[in-house]
């Protein structure tokens, strides 16, 4: 959730009984130190980083130019030059600056998305003690994961909001959906599962328990807390989200991500060609969000197909929700009493 989350919102999810996590992927190092001693002094409960762990490289000026090229008719719109130099989009991988922050700040969980970094600083990040995790969006992407150590692994659902986590294969349109690929992930390795994508209520934690997870992981149920980072145009656009309204994209920053439909993504296509290598995507956009009345159309709206179902409440609110929720759910299936001792019928 970079960009979307931040101290307060991990700080509250901790105090109600989850587990708090930085992203940090937008993040400077100092910026995550300073952010993991705010998160400590306010907290005894366990710290979760997440970093990104694409590989960084620059893209050909002919791809640039194409993308340009594409997003001329904006430009002009705005009475912007389609030829004026953007600034570098800044999503920065995993490397020895952040391992040395781990390292520094010892945090019990280290999550990482489009696979692991390199063996190396794994191996660092293994021996400060942290659990290592990282997301699958296919059963091959969890045993490659589980191979290399992994603690546990995310089974990224189709559904899920904001970037793939898929590193093995860039097919989208062959992602499976959490409830088929959930199951088979547990059937596949021997360490625990955490079922990500689709879930914002009871219902789905407790179908995710049904199927094997040993936890679930909940984004876009929380966006619309006040904790949340994300601008009132965002918010507004979650408050009239539909189970149809979310669309897998390209265009934000080269790299396939779930958000709600915007004017960018119904007039280009949410995939295109055109769009340069992730990051890199992002820069010829920031100048049309900073000219544009109405910033939401050239903005990622990043959201996962259950938007609808998010409410607007306090995030520990929420997280002790859920929770009840869940255990009501999963004591009914059982036949056992619910968590209030009511009967489960």
């Amino acid at each position: 959730m970079a960009g979307a989350s931040g101290v307060d919102l991990a700080l509250t999810v901790s105090r109600a009984g989850g587990l708090g996590a930085l992203p940090c992927a937008l993040l400077t190092p100092d910026a995550v130190l300073q952010q993991a001693a705010e998160y400590r002094a306010g907290t005894a409960g366990p710290l979760n980083l997440n970093f990104f762990c694409h590989r960084s490289s620059e893209p050909e000026e002919a791809v640039l130019a194409t993308w340009r090229q594409r997003l001329t008719p904006y430009y002009l719109e705005l009475g912007l030059d389609p030829l004026a130099p953007a600034p570098a989009a800044g999503r920065a991988p995993f490397d020895a600056a952040f391992c040395a922050v781990v390292e520094q700040v010892r945090p019990e969980v280290v999550s990482f998305h489009f696979g692991l970094p390199e063996p190396a600083l794994l191996e660092r990040v293994k021996a400060t003690g942290a659990r290592i995790v990282s997301s699958a969006t296919t059963v091959a992407e969890a045993i490659w994961l589980s191979d290399r150590g992994c603690d546990a692994v995310i089974a990224m659902g189709y559904e899920a909001g904001g970037h793939r986590g898929a590193f093995l294969t860039g097919d989208m349109s062959a992602q499976p959906g959490l409830m088929a690929l959930l199951p088979q992930i547990v059937d596949a390795v021997d360490i625990p599962v955490i079922a990500a994508g689709g879930i914002a209520d009871g219902r789905g934690i407790a179908a995710a328990f049904a199927l094997g997870a040993a936890a679930v992981q909940i984004g876009t149920a929380y966006l619309p807390c006040p904790q949340s980072l994300i601008p009132q145009f965002h918010r507004d656009a979650l408050a009239t989200a539909r189970d149809d309204g979310t669309a897998v994209t390209n265009l934000f920053t080269g790299r396939p991500a779930r958000g709600i439909i915007n004017r960018l993504m119904a007039e280009i296509g949410p995939l295109s060609a055109d769009a340069p290598p992730f990051p890199h995507a992002a820069a010829a956009l920031g100048s049309l969000r900073a000219a544009s009345s109405t910033p939401e159309d050239f903005t990622p709206l990043w959201a996962g197909q259950a938007a609808a179902l998010a409410t607007p409440m306090d995030a520990e609110d929420l997280t002790l929700q859920l929770a009840r929720e869940g255990l009501a759910c999963l004591a009914r299936l059982s036949g056992r009493p619910g968590p209030g001792g009511s009967p489960a019928s």
